[in-house]
C-alpha cells in the first residue's frame, strides 16, 4: 500500500492503527480525572477506567470514613467516569440541600432503572418530580399516618407470635431476619394491599419477587463496564434482556394493576384505608403542598393546614388535571419497598442489639413501655409520640446505624456556595456515616448514649450532623411512616419480651453497606419472656 508516495505493507498499516487505538484507549482511560483536582478537591488516585472503585471494596461504610478522615470534609471521588464530591461540613450540606436547593433539584439520574421504579419520586426529575412530590406530600402527614398505625399492628400481632416460638424453646434467634419478615408484611400490607405472613409462608408469590428484587447487585459486570464506557454502554445495555427484572416489574404491576381495578369498582366507604389508597385518592385529589414546605422532617402539617402549592392557592394549580398516573401509584408503591423493607428491618434489629447489649438503657425503655401500658391498650399514632426515652433510644440507634448513611444530588448548572465550584453534572454526596461519628459533635461517638437526644443536648447541636433521613426538600418523604412503624413495633416487642446477649451475638457488628447499612451476619440475640 502507498500512502504519502511510501510503500506500506498492511501489517505495518495495522500495527500502527492498534498503536493509535492502545493510545488513545490510555488517554481515555484517565482524561476523566483531572477535573476534581482542578476545582480544588482531593481525593484518591483514580485507577484507569474504574476510578476508585477500588478504594471502597470493603464496603462504602468505611470507605466513606477513611475517605473523609485522609482527605477532608470536602473531598471527592471517580466511580468509572462520574466524579462526585463528599461533603462532611454540615454548613455546607445546608446550603446544598436547602439553600441552593434550586441548582441541586435531583438525585442521582438512575439511568439503568426501569419501571416502576423510574415513575417513583426516587426517580422523577425536575417539574414532574416537583408536582408529584406536592400530590403525595399530603398522604403522609400526621393525619394521614393515624391510619396505617391499625395496619402496623396487625403485622405486629404476627411478629409477637413468631417471637414467642423462640422465647417458649429458650432459643437465640437472628433477630434481623425476624423482624424482616415483620417490615415485608408491613410493607405488602402498607404499600400493596396486600396480606401475607412472610414467615409462615416464605413462598408467597409477593414476598418471593421482593426478595429476588433484593438480590439484584449493582456490582455485575455489565453495569461495572458502563461506569467505565457509560457512552456506549448504557445504550446497550438497555437493549439487552433482564429476564429477572421484567418478571418483578410484571408481577408488581400486576399485583398492583389488579388492586386500583378492584378498588375503583368499589364505593368509597368500602375501600381499605392503606398508603396504597391514599396514592389512588391523591390521583383526584386538589390536595397540594408548595416546594418550599416539601421538607417533611420539618413543616409538612403547617404547609397541609395553609394549603398551598408552589406559593399560590392550591384551586389555582394549572396542573391539577395531571395528578398520578397510574404507573406513577405503582412507582410510589415500589418505593415504599425499597425504603421500607430492609431499612426498617435493619434499623429494628440494630435497635434490639443495641438495648440488649446495654441492659441499663432496655431497663429504662421497659419502664416507660409499662408505664404506657397502664393507660393505653394498644399504641397509636398519637400516644407513641409522647413517649420520650422511645424517642431518644431510636435516634440514637439511627445515629450510629443509619441505614442511609450517604446521599446524593446532582448539580443542575456551575454553581458556587461556600466559595466552592460544583461543576455542571457533578455528583454531591452527603457523608450521613462520618457525620454520626464525627467526635467534634459527638463525644465518645462509639458509645450508645441515647441522651444525646433530649430537647437541650439537640438545641445546643448542629442540625445538619444528624441526617438519618436526609434534609430539604427531598428529604424522605416517608420518614413519619417508618418512625410509626419503629415505634409501634418497639412497644409491641418489649410489652412481651426483653433481649440478651448470647455466645453467638456478635460484638462489635460486622456490617455490610453496598448499597444501605445492614448487619453482616444477622444479629443473633436470647429473646426472653416477661414476666409482667
Amino acid at each position: 500500500m502507498e500512502l504519502f508516495f511510501l510503500e506500506y505493507s498492511t501489517g505495518t498499516i495495522t500495527a500502527a492503527l492498534f498503536l493509535v487505538f492502545l493510545a488513545l484507549l490510555s488517554w481515555y482511560s484517565v482524561s476523566a480525572y483531572s477535573q476534581l483536582a482542578k476545582i480544588g478537591i482531593n481525593h484518591p488516585k483514580p485507577s484507569p477506567f474504574l476510578g476508585n472503585m477500588f478504594f471502597f471494596k470493603q464496603g462504602f461504610w468505611d470507605g466513606q470514613l477513611k475517605l473523609v478522615k485522609e482527605y477532608g470534609r470536602i473531598c471527592g471521588y471517580y466511580t468509572g467516569r462520574q466524579k462526585t464530591i463528599v461533603l462532611a461540613d454540615p454548613e455546607m450540606i445546608k446550603q446544598i440541600l436547602v439553600k441552593n436547593f434550586n441548582y441541586f433539584p435531583n438525585r442521582m439520574q438512575l439511568k439503568l432503572a426501569t419501571k416502576p421504579l423510574t415513575d417513583s419520586i426516587l426517580a422523577l426529575r425536575d417539574d414532574r418530580w416537583k408536582h408529584v412530590r406536592s400530590v403525595l406530600t399530603p398522604a403522609f402527614s400526621a393525619a394521614k399516618m393515624k391510619e396505617m398505625a391499625p395496619l402496623i399492628n396487625q403485622a405486629a400481632d404476627t411478629l409477637l407470635e413468631n417471637l414467642r416460638t423462640f422465647a417458649d424453646a429458650g432459643e437465640h434467634m437472628d433477630v434481623h431476619k425476624g423482624f424482616g419478615y415483620f417490615t415485608m408484611d408491613v410493607v405488602a400490607s402498607v404499600a400493596f394491599g396486600t396480606q401475607v405472613d412472610s414467615q409462615k409462608n416464605p413462598d408467597d408469590p409477593f414476598v418471593k419477587h421482593a426478595k429476588l428484587f433484593f438480590q439484584i447487585s449493582i456490582f455485575r459486570p455489565l453495569i461495572i463496564i458502563s461506569m467505565m464506557f457509560p457512552f456506549i454502554m448504557m445504550p446497550v445495555i438497555r437493549l439487552l434482556p433482564n429476564k429477572r427484572l421484567e418478571q418483578i416489574n410484571r408481577f408488581f404491576m400486576h399485583v398492583i394493576g389488579n388492586i386500583i381495578t378492584q378498588r375503583d369498582l368499589q364505593p368509597p366507604s368500602k375501600r381499605r384505608r392503606d398508603f396504597l389508597q391514599l396514592m389512588l385518592d391523591a390521583r383526584s385529589s386538589v390536595q397540594r403542598v408548595a416546594v418550599e414546605n416539601f421538607d417533611i422532617v420539618n413543616r409538612a402539617d403547617e404547609a397541609i393546614q395553609n394549603q398551598t402549592l408552589m406559593g399560590e392557592p392550591a384551586a389555582r394549580d394549572k396542573d391539577a388535571k395531571k395528578t398520578l398516573t397510574d404507573d406513577e401509584v405503582v412507582g410510589q408503591a415500589f418505593i415504599v419497598l425499597l425504603g421500607g423493607y430492609e431499612t426498617s428491618s435493619s434499623a429494628l434489629a440494630f435497635l434490639v442489639y443495641s438495648l440488649a447489649r446495654h441492659p441499663e438503657c432496655q431497663d429504662k425503655l421497659l419502664k416507660e413501655v409499662d408505664e404506657f401500658y397502664e393507660t393505653h391498650e394498644i399504641p397509636d399514632y398519637n400516644s407513641v409520640q409522647k413517649l420520650k426515652y422511645l424517642d431518644m433510644v431510636i435516634s440514637e440507634t439511627l445515629r450510629m446505624y443509619p441505614p442511609a448513611f450517604r446521599f446524593s444530588r446532582e448539580s443542575a448548572q456551575d454553581v458556587v456556595v461556600n466559595g466552592q465550584l460544583f461543576p455542571a453534572g457533578v455528583l454531591v454526596e452527603v457523608a450521613v456515616g462520618y457525620l454520626h461519628y464525627d467526635a467534634e459533635y459527638w463525644p465518645e461517638p462509639e458509645k450508645f448514649i441515647p441522651e444525646r437526644f433530649t430537647k437541650e443536648a439537640k438545641e445546643q447541636r448542629h442540625p445538619f450532623v444528624y441526617l438519618p433521613f436526609g434534609a430539604g426538600p427531598r428529604s424522605c418523604i416517608g420518614m413519619r411512616l417508618a418512625l410509626l412503624e419503629l415505634k409501634i413495633a418497639v412497644v409491641r416487642i418489649f410489652q412481651k419480651y426483653r433481649f440478651e446477649v448470647c455466645p453467638e451475638t456478635q460484638v462489635p457488628l460486622q456490617l455490610i453497606s453496598n448499597t444501605v447499612l445492614g448487619p453482616k451476619d444477622g444479629i443473633i440475640l436470647k429473646i426472653l419472656s416477661r414476666q409482667c
